[in-house]
């Protein structure tokens, strides 16, 4: 899909004079703080099992980096989880977040356009980790939420939402307000 439609738009919309000037996916990160973590240990163990399950590829337990005393945190202990998909998988999952898991967000009226970072990258947080369907609902601890990164190599953030919106992410459509002059 990206090569057959994607990329001919893209070309035809910003007059690309080469393909490989095209903007592309390079990967998605997911990546899920645990901050109840510090109470309960076992938290880090079924986050990062559920994260496991909905990209389909083992995790890494990213750990604290100094001690903070007034968050009874030491050095060392694990508070989060990420994990990096590229290539194949990363295809996979963004068609399994964009077709199944988007729509199934609680009151969903459209992804916001105002999350890109000014260099092509484009962030979601997600509330609950529920709305994939790989989770059972009942065999989880707690529900937690998860931010979804993706990286672009777009230079801008107008070429990023270009070529999102071609991969075909919900975005808000948005409706200007009337002034008082032109109505």
């Amino acid at each position: 899909m990206y090569r057959k439609e994607v990329v001919p738009a893209m070309m035809k919309r910003f007059k690309y004079s080469s393909v490989m000037q095209v903007p592309r996916l390079d990967k998605i990160s997911v990546n899920s703080g645990v901050g109840l973590a510090t109470q309960d240990a076992k938290l880090v163990e079924s986050t990062a099992r559920d994260i496991e399950a909905i990209t389909g590829q083992k995790v890494v337990v990213t750990r604290s980096k100094k001690s903070i005393s007034n968050f009874k945190l030491r050095e060392g202990m694990p508070i989060g989880c990420r994990v990096t998909l590229r290539q194949a998988r990363m295809y996979e999952f963004l068609d399994r977040f964009v077709s199944v898991a988007v729509p199934r967000i609680r009151d969903f009226r459209g992804l916001s356009d105002k999350s890109f970072d000014g260099r092509g990258n484009y962030t979601i947080g997600i509330k609950e980790h529920t709305v994939f369907p790989e989770i059972d609902i009942d065999k989880i601890a707690r529900v937690f939420g998860m931010d979804v990164t993706i990286v672009t190599t777009a230079k801008t953030d107008e070429e990023a939402y270009e070529l999102l919106k071609a991969l075909g992410f919900p975005f808000v459509k948005r409706q200007e307000v009337l002034t008082a002059q032109e109505a």
